[in-house]
């Protein structure tokens, strides 16, 4: 009969003691975040008991139950798991990485996925200016398929084999786009090739918006907020001859000024919180092109200046100064998904996933280097249900207790 059906229909009934029930209390925010829109214009399985639906909505209970694993699987009672699922049962194990495999063999459509939700969070999330967060995020790789050059693992302190990803975050963290480059060539050629234009494509602009750049050629279409990593005045006047401004750390600053010139301000960071920081501003020029920037500086204690430069020329230099350092939230997004959500063991590009411990990194002042411990993150279930159909199987080991991964067998 499972050969007929076009998949079983989901219906929840009334039931009491259920193992991670708790785990739909997270079902209506998976279903306004989109797990199950778009799906069926995208995908396709052959008919059968378990259809799209419950693929998808399984795999996002899983995140969200923290089973990092098909493998893990075997050993939940699938009489219980089925009634979260609104079924009699989950499908066994050998059934879901067939499932798996029919749906990685259509090559394309998780980008296109992720670009129609992208799109759907990006226009829910409208502010009176669009502003992201890009960096990118080295995975380790420990798999024999191929030669991977290597990079720096700041999180380990180690050169490794390793591709990087590269993703695009809302101001509270929230993911948007993952980019993954096999052989990277840094954070300006990404954001100058693949991040600026795909952002040009995908952020719709409000009409309120619109006005104001008509009316204030000043005024961006969007900002983007990056680490030292891409720090290149070529880029930042590439960019704003397409009216999208950055906000970066200054990589060579010159001397100090005098201390006489900050100001103690008051400013509000993403989560609300106020801090109050010195500040001060300067009209600066970057590079052998002299491309004019605000400089903006923060003395931070011991006298220690830090200095921030943008060609965005609308806010005020305290607002500039917050934007920068809430960019810690995409830190803490890195983070939260590696100890949670096992960021570092998702396979990519058809080959073997890679076995990553995870290291914690200490929380910092405001304004201080990458760390952080304010998690905020949201949609980690629809994200990793996209991730899942490009996942490999894992297998813990008994004595180091990490994850080794394999492509999965047919």
């Amino acid at each position: 009969m499972g050969g007929l059906l076009t998949g079983a229909p989901i219906e929840f009934a009334a039931a009491q003691d259920v193992t991670g029930g708790g785990v739909l209390l997270a079902l209506p925010s998976l279903l306004a975040t989109g797990l199950l829109t778009h799906q069926a214009e995208l995908y396709t399985l052959p008919k059968g008991y378990y259809g799209l639906p419950s693929i998808f909505l399984l795999l996002a209970l899983m995140a969200l139950a923290r089973i990092g694993s098909l493998e893990q699987l075997r050993y939940k009672a699938p009489g219980e798991w089925g009634e979260l699922l609104g079924l009699d049962r989950i499908p066994e194990v050998r059934t879901l990485r067939e499932k798996l495999k029919l749906l990685c063999q259509q090559a394309g459509q998780a980008a296109l996925w992720n670009a129609a939700l992208a799109k759907q969070w990006m226009t829910q999330e409208q502010q009176a200016e669009p502003v992201f967060y890009a960096d990118g995020h080295v995975r380790v790789y420990h798999g024999k398929l191929t030669d991977l050059p290597k990079h720096y693992v700041a999180r380990q302190r180690l050169f490794q084999r390793a591709s990087v990803d590269y993703w695009i975050n809302a101001m509270g963290g929230e993911p948007f786009l993952c980019f993954n480059q096999p052989v990277d060539h840094g954070l300006v050629a990404a954001l100058r090739e693949d991040l600026a234009p795909w952002l040009e494509a995908n952020s719709a602009v409000s009409a309120e918006h619109q006005q104001r750049m008509d009316a204030d050629p000043q005024v961006p279409r969007f900002t983007v907020i990056f680490d030292r990593e891409g720090y290149s005045p070529e880029l930042f006047e590439d960019l704003w001859e397409r009216r999208i401004a950055v906000i970066n750390y200054h990589r060579y600053p010159k001397t100090d000024w005098p201390e006489e010139e900050f100001r103690e301000e008051e400013m509000e960071l993403a989560g609300g919180v106020r801090v109050k920081l010195k500040l001060a501003e300067r009209e600066s020029l970057l590079g052998r092109q002299k491309v004019k920037v605000r400089e903006v500086r923060k003395l931070a204690e011991g006298g220690r200046q830090i200095s921030i430069v943008s060609t965005h020329y609308g806010p005020e230099a305290r607002r500039l100064a917050a934007l920068l350092f809430a960019r810690w939230s995409q830190e803490n997004y890195f983070r939260y998904m590696r100890q949670h959500f096992s960021l570092d063991a998702e396979a990519g590009g058809g080959g073997e996933a890679e076995a990553c411990p995870v290291e914690t990194e200490p929380s910092q002042a405001v304004g201080a280097e990458p760390g952080g411990a304010d998690f905020r993150t949201r949609r980690n279930g629809v994200s990793t249900a996209a991730g899942a159909t490009q996942r490999a199987d894992r297998k813990p080991t008994k004595r180091t207790g990490r994850i080794d991964i394999a492509a999965p067998k047919d």
